[in-house]
């Protein structure tokens, strides 16, 4: 296809892309809808990551079917959609999860019931990432109703269990074939060429609190900076003077303090963020702990327990654990404690942690567990994703890149992220987009400070952006299909 023919398609796709807008909003929309929290512990041989995400592949597949495409559910755990059959080696693969970060509190809007507003949808899951999924469907719709013949067969996979360890692909992946080339429409524009390994464990004291900690706890989401973090503790337990030091703590911003009963109720606030990506972020764990400590309410032993959860937390970087590293390919590790909580007395931490690319993640593994030894913790390990790297030499790559930001006059380069996507459990696979590509800003007042973000509350997709992106994914199409 010459220039003057591509210039032609871009035109032509473009004025379909803005003819289908309505019903690309209401299609989304209807996935917004469905609260689809992955679940594995408490699933089912028909629902495996609960019976939310068992209904959003149902309805999103019932979308594909609306719009022509044959579909398939494999095994109740990851869905695809359709329309040219073709040799697994030929075909690329577009990867997409209907799985949700849990909606947490503080929204102005109702997070499963989406508004449209201000060239924004705003729901959980609007972003991230069911708004870019039905937009890749919509490109292969394009690309059919266009008359665009392809010599590559075109397959959508959607799965459900993104958020919370990507056991849908691990399952996928072990009985089932996988596309030639895989691509994610997770992240933002243009090529992400690799991703950091992720470490999530569990870190546990070694000592039971006392009874002067009633509860304690903390976030709701293994890949969410805490915005919230709370403890209630009994007056009677706590040091001399140590209910009026609590109390005074209600004076100070971002903490409230309430009777409970008997009990004192301090709730600690913070920003949420991604755990990819946590600059700007406030840990309230981290925020409540260290407020506990320093109030010299507690008795010495609980004081001594959460001033670890204290050092854990001191920062992004992985200072407390021993973890700090940094790489010319992906940068620095971060490390964020997301949850907390108490078992059977013992208070936890949870650490989510976004590795370096070259790093030794066997190594980081022991330091961590060499500090929490120290501190007379206990770490229990729960996985270790390692990390995925497209080589940046790929024709691929390049490709994609220059066409990026020859569509939006931009000088954007490939890129590494500690966001982790499908890609680092599929062959041959690297993402692409639907993010950051330039739309309206949100008016003033739409959003408040620390909303609208992906995992955070009134999460809003920018309906202008992905459009825009849509487009680029259907040029993108085209120059993969000119490579032998």
């Amino acid at each position: 296809m010459d220039i003057t023919e591509k210039k032609a398609l871009e035109q032509r796709a473009e004025k379909w892309i803005a003819d289908h807008r309505e019903s690309l909003i209401a299609d989304i929309s209807r996935l917004v809808k469905i609260r689809s929290v992955s679940d594995p512990d408490h699933g089912t041989e028909d629902a495996p990551f609960g019976e939310g995400c068992k209904r959003v592949l149902e309805e999103a597949l019932a979308i594909g079917r609306e719009h022509g495409f044959t579909t398939e559910l494999y095994d109740n755990r990851v869905g695809a959609m359709w329309y040219h059959e073709g040799s697994w080696e030929d075909t690329i693969g577009f990867w997409g999860h209907m799985d949700v970060v849990p909606e947490g509190e503080d929204w102005d809007n109702k997070p499963y019931e989406p508004v449209y507003r201000d060239g924004y949808l705003i729901g959980r899951g609007a972003s991230d990432n069911k708004g870019p999924t039905m937009a890749v469907m919509y490109v292969i719709q394009c690309l059919k109703e266009l008359g665009v013949q392809l010599r590559r067969p075109l397959r959508l996979f959607l799965g459900c269990d993104e958020e919370k360890g990507m056991r849908d692909l691990e399952y996928y992946t072990a009985h089932h074939p996988c596309p030639g080339l895989s691509m994610v429409a997770d992240c933002g524009f243009p090529v992400c060429y690799g991703e950091k390994g992720i470490i999530e464990a569990n870190l546990l004291s070694g000592e039971r609190v006392s009874e002067a900690i009633v509860s304690f706890s903390g976030g709701v989401a293994s890949n969410m900076v805490p915005d919230r973090a709370n403890a209630v503790l009994n007056p009677k337990f706590l040091r001399k003077g140590g209910e009026e030091k609590i109390l005074a703590l209600g004076e100070r911003d971002s903490f409230i303090v309430t009777r409970q009963g008997g009990n004192l109720a301090v709730e600690a606030r913070g920003v949420s963020k991604h755990t990819a990506f946590p600059s700007g972020g406030v840990n309230a764990i981290q925020q409540l702990a260290a407020a506990l400590v320093e109030s010299e309410a507690l008795p010495e032993s609980d004081a001594a327990a959460l001033g670890f959860i204290c050092q854990v937390n001191q920062d992004f970087e992985g200072t407390g654990l021993n973890v700090i590293f940094s790489d010319e390919i992906s940068g620095a590790l971060t490390c964020v404690g997301s949850m907390a909580g108490l078992t059977d007395g013992r208070l936890t931490q949870h650490i989510n942690i976004r590795y370096s690319i070259t790093a030794d993640s066997e190594q980081l593994v022991r330091n961590i567990d060499g500090s929490c030894k120290q501190a007379g913790w206990e770490m229990q390990l729960i996985r270790d994703s390692k990390p995925n790297y497209f080589p940046k030499e790929r024709s691929e790559v390049k490709l994609l890149t220059d066409l990026f930001n020859e569509m939006t006059g931009l000088e954007k380069t490939a890129y590494v992220m500690g966001g982790g996507t499908y890609a680092r459990k599929l062959p041959n696979a690297f993402a692409y987009g639907m993010g950051n590509v330039p739309g309206p800003k949100p008016p003033e007042g739409l959003f408040r400070e620390g909303h609208g973000g992906a995992h955070a509350p009134d999460e809003g997709l920018n309906v202008e952006g992905l459009i825009k992106a849509m487009k680029i994914y259907v040029m993108a199409l085209v120059v993969l299909n000119e490579l032998n």
